[in-house]
């Protein structure tokens, strides 16, 4: 039989010669779920875009049920029966689920709008499909995961018989993700049929059925899901041995660095975003903050940092109350912060490597002297951290903003870094990074723990923070409703109760955790 969608030699080519796809192949079958993975930059969003009719190829060929097929823009693509869900939602908040749904396409009943039809139609595909979605609240009433099965319901009220998930896990919880694959197995028992973008590996055995491995935008293999292992998956999409998990060294956690006491934090319309948090971090462990994206961990980070002013409470570092110090004086006494948003937050990106490399320490005499910078200096700093971090660059005076990202992050690793802190806070330290560069990274932040600091850190992948946290604080609603001491057994699914509020520990529970 056939292949239901098809992509032969496909080949893009941007503008100022970056070379997205080259050659790429794909072959679908109808009523399967087809994983596509590869490393940032592997070319995987290009082939998407261009099934889906946003991007052009400049060669190549799409087929579709055997037939040449081209889609001019996205209308055509859904017109063909592709609809396409993309990490980041294109919905209304104040729109009701079925307005959402049916913006565009809504049914009527003469020239009116048929609201009930609306309604009807939305629920009665819910339920066909297991998504479990009320058709009547506001979109922006829902959490994340509903949100993202009404992106799914739109693609199916026009519909799709082939839907693309762009990593549809990334911002979900262990739960939200078990109930994301129900959807998706009845979806393909009904006859659709998934691509799957992702790169959690787990994620991928699980759900799908045939696999295609992107590297450096080429196709470079498609096999069975039940074929292969993490571990081999890992190799083909790198195209060497890669580690998957870190070796953390047995320290001595007896000094306080860090203690944020009775902390309440406010977002920018004033309402409390953390609300009475206590916590203490010490010298040699990394405290992994848990939680579904937008519970309060990312504003914790900003507040200790400097970077977003505390309403009520103190937070001291080795003693001293840092809520009065500016930025510059926190890092003066040890402070080391890798962001969320490497590019907004953590260089500019119009600077050479070098500029970025030394962007904290304009104050240092050993790279300013007499109010003028020290190139010479600057330049063996940047040299030394090039090489002891494996920056890939052409040398300390490219422009920061021609890095890829793994290495871009790998600039403010090193900055962070070029010396040891006694805090270090990071935020999403791997998002949007390869594996390789993750591999790393995560080593990097180890080795700082190792050598004494106390590190914060927050992330929205699970297995990240399972694989480097010493403890775990699980966050909901701007406070912390559960902590665990990191043993080896701590399932992603417990941690998840937690992250959704369906479960709070006792005081007593948490007590060993929280030490």
């Amino acid at each position: 039989m056939a292949p239901l969608l098809e992509a032969i030699g496909i080949g893009k080519t941007y503008p100022g010669g970056t070379v997205a796809n080259d050659g790429v192949n794909l072959s679908v079958n109808a009523g399967e779920v087809h994983a596509v993975v590869g490393e940032n930059g592997a070319g995987k969003s290009t082939l998407m875009k261009i099934l889906f009719g946003i991007e052009h190829p400049d060669r190549g060929e799409l087929r579709l049920d055997g037939k040449p097929v081209s889609f001019a823009n996205p209308r055509e693509a859904i017109d063909a029966g592709i609809g396409m869900v993309f990490q980041h939602f294109s919905l209304v908040p104040s729109f009701s689920v079925y307005e959402n749904v049916v913006l565009g396409s809504e049914p009527h009943a003469g020239i009116k709008f048929d609201r009930a039809k609306a309604i009807a139609e939305v629920r009665a595909l819910s339920e066909k499909f297991r998504l479990q979605v009320d058709p009547l609240p506001p979109v922006g009433s829902l959490p994340v995961g509903q949100q993202q099965r009404v992106e799914i319901l739109k693609a199916l009220y026009r519909n799709a018989r082939i839907l693309i998930l762009d990593e549809p896990t990334a911002v979900l919880a262990p739960q939200e993700v078990a109930e994301l694959f129900v959807a998706i197995r009845s979806l393909v028992a009904q006859g659709r049929t998934v691509i799957f973008i992702a790169h959690k590996l787990p994620e991928v055995l699980e759900i799908s059925d045939s696999i295609t491995v992107m590297r450096a935008g080429k196709t470079v293999g498609q096999v069975k899901a039940r074929e292969v292992t993490e571990q081999s998956l890992a190799t083909l999409m790198v195209g060497r041995e890669v580690a998957l998990k870190v070796d953390r060294a047995d320290t001595d956690q007896s000094r306080r660095v860090c203690a944020v006491q009775n902390v309440t934090i406010l977002n920018e319309r004033g309402n409390e975003v953390c609300a009475d948090l206590s916590l203490n971090v010490h010298a040699g462990e990394i405290v992994g903050l848990v939680g579904v994206e937008g519970n309060g961990q990312a504003e914790l980070l900003e507040a200790v940092a400097g970077l977003r002013p505390v309403a009520a409470g103190a937070i001291d570092l080795d003693g001293s109350n840092v809520v009065p110090l500016s930025v510059l004086e926190r890092r003066g006494i040890g402070l080391a912060s890798i962001p969320e948003d490497r590019i907004a937050s953590g260089l500019a990106t119009g600077a050479s490597v070098a500029e970025n490399l030394v962007a904290t320490k304009l104050n240092d005499r050993r790279y300013v002297r007499n109010g003028l910078l020290d190139l010479k200096a600057i330049g063996a700093n940047a040299r030394k951290l090039i090489e002891r971090f494996s920056i890939r660059v052409s040398g300390p005076n490219a422009a920061v903003g021609t890095l890829s990202g793994g290495n871009m992050q790998k600039v403010v690793v090193a900055r962070e870094l070029s010396e040891q802190p006694q805090l270090l806070l990071v935020s999403q330290p791997t998002r949007g990074v390869d594996l390789g560069a993750t591999q790393f990274i995560w080593r990097s932040i180890t080795d700082a723990r190792d050598a004494g600091a106390a590190v914060l850190l927050s992330s929205a992948d699970l297995s990240e923070l399972l694989a480097l946290s010493d403890r775990l604080l699980v966050f909901y609603r701007g406070r912390i409703v559960a902590a665990f001491l990191n043993r080896g057994d701590l399932a992603p699914e417990t941690l998840g109760t937690y992250m959704l509020g369906l479960s709070t520990q006792t005081p007593d529970e948490m007590r060993a955790a929280l030490k």
